[in-house]
């Protein structure tokens, strides 16, 4: 065990052995100080997790709810104080879709109630409907040929290779400073999506070549609704398929948990007829095509920098299941929290400081590659617009709502020094951990795909990925006082950088594809 003597000498030697970028990059302490204090001791973040979560609910694009939320989400913009609070049409989505009542139930060998859910954008029963059901297992073009006259008038339950694994791992975990650490070595590697193999890949592939085919052979052959395995634990995973108005017909499609699938299997291969009732009503929505982003400023006030813009921003949209409250209220709660702050303490900014709630990120971060196609470049072509030469940054929360513990760059070592600097007054807080590390998945990809600086935080996974996408991804799971802290980060990153004499330093551009 160190001396006090010891720890006081340790401590001093830290101080005078800072390296020099944090004695020549600026940190207002000041500023700091007075967002700490409103964001941890006025916080508005449980009111706005009650709005974005159980009182919009699920945010499904182009939905009711959806466009609900984003008539929520400006009306909050506007009571925080915000300028120039408007919808910003990313483009065309495709059909709105609403899932208004879902019931199923196996009525044979005996009854039992089934957790599930409507897979998005697909048909519904158009009443209740009973009928027996079949289990098909489709893995190869040549398998299609075993069913051919067996399916009318039944139900095709979907054979997986998903099993159920015990773990004994805890259910929920913050970062030790071992693994922060990890993170610090250099690496360009990673992210939240995981690491996937060539053989994964090519596996993926050929099954999204059958899955393209298998939706009209089941039509085809009269099947009548399609049961798909997903999740365990009674949380079933929400998905969906194309809204596009050209889509092809979809069959009615439950996405239900993984043992009352496994219970049906099991029957079916001991020979025991199975039968199911299900009643799905969905409609489709077509009146308004188009998908919108959600804008709102802090316009800046230095004559020269004014026109230079600070970005933030996380993904209005959610699955349908719960209430997207993970899965990304929490990253739209804290990035207009952090907003509300700055506007509350009064600072002025030099440059613009931009909030942009996006939209249908999870099918393919389609808001924020909208929005910097028509504000900064095409990425495909790298033919860059005015505008580009005046974004400093662009902050992203896409992890779920445990604490900050630090940043990726991106691979930038130019902004490095910069972040380290900026994060130090929060390193007793256990939040100034900088990594080259790459993360991806979201929306400050759109950002990089372009040469423009996007960083995403790193953040404690607590228990995301047991309830992203799910039916449980509601306000019980948001991590309230690691939320207060979240936006008290953001708000002192994205203030350093609006005041900062220059833009954070880029990257080299990417080259043209």
């Amino acid at each position: 065990m160190k001396t006090v003597k010891t720890q006081i000498t340790l401590l001093i030697l830290a101080v005078f052995l800072l390296p020099a970028f944090s004695q020549n990059e600026k940190v207002d302490l000041e500023v700091i100080h007075k967002i700490k204090q409103e964001g941890l001791q006025n916080s508005q973040i449980e009111n706005l997790a009650f709005y974005f979560t159980d009182y919009v609910g699920p945010r499904l694009p182009n939905s009711p709810n959806g466009r609900k939320a984003q008539q929520m989400a400006m009306d909050k913009m506007t009571e925080a104080g915000l300028s120039n609070v408007h919808k910003e049409a990313w483009g065309e989505f495709g059909r709105g879709w609403d899932n208004q009542k879902t019931y199923i139930a196996m009525t044979a060998p005996y009854y039992s109630v089934m957790i599930g859910t409507p897979k998005a954008w697909t048909a519904g029963t158009n009443g209740l409907i009973k009928a027996p059901v079949i289990l098909v297992s489709i893995e190869d073009e040549a398998d299609f040929e075993n069913y051919k006259g067996k399916l009318n008038g039944k139900i095709a339950l979907m054979m997986t290779t998903s099993k159920y694994k015990v773990s004994f791992d805890n259910m929920a975990k913050r970062y030790t400073d071992e693994e922060l650490e990890d993170l610090v070595k250099e690496s360009k590697s990673g992210g939240r999506r995981g690491n996937y193999t060539e053989a994964d890949i090519a596996r993926w592939r050929k099954m999204r070549k059958i899955r393209s085919k298998l939706n009209s052979f089941l039509i085809q052959e009269g099947a009548v609704a399609k049961i798909t395995s997903s999740g365990f634990f009674g949380v079933p995973r929400g998905s969906g398929v194309s809204a596009k108005t050209d889509a092809p017909p979809t069959l009615p499609e439950i996405l239900l948990t993984g043992e009352h699938h496994g219970r049906m299997v099991r029957l079916i291969e001991h020979d025991v007829p199975v039968e199911i009732e299900m009643d799905i009503k969905n409609v489709f929505l077509s009146e308004d095509l188009n998908d919108y982003n959600v804008i709102g400023e802090i316009p800046g006030t230095d004559k020269k920098l004014k026109d230079e813009v600070v970005m933030v921003g996380a993904h209005l949209d959610s699955w349908h299941m719960g209430t997207g409250a993970n899965d990304n209220a929490s990253g739209c709660i804290v990035m207009l929290e952090a907003l509300r702050i700055l506007k509350t303490i009064g600072v002025q900014p030099k440059r613009t400081i931009r909030i942009a709630l996006w939209g249908s990120e999870e099918q393919g971060l389609n808001g924020s590659r909208g929005y910097v196609k028509e504000h900064f470049g095409d990425s495909k072509t790298m033919e860059l617009k005015p505008e580009h030469a005046k974004l400093s940054a662009y902050y992203n929360v896409d992890n779920g709502s445990g604490m900050i513990r630090g940043i990726y760059t991106q691979g930038n070592d130019m902004v490095a020094p910069i972040f380290k600097a900026w994060l130090e007054p929060f390193s007793y807080m256990g939040s100034s951990t900088v990594t080259l590390r790459n993360t991806g998945g979201t929306d400050h990809l759109s950002f990089n795909s372009i040469g423009l600086d996007g960083f995403q935080f790193i953040q404690d996974p607590i228990d995301y990925w047991r309830g992203y996408h799910t039916n449980m991804d509601t306000y019980e799971r948001l991590m309230m006082d690691d939320m207060k802290h979240n936006a008290v980060i953001v708000a002192a990153l994205v203030y350093q950088t609006a005041m900062r004499d220059e833009l954070l330093p880029r990257k080299p551009l990417p080259v043209k594809k």
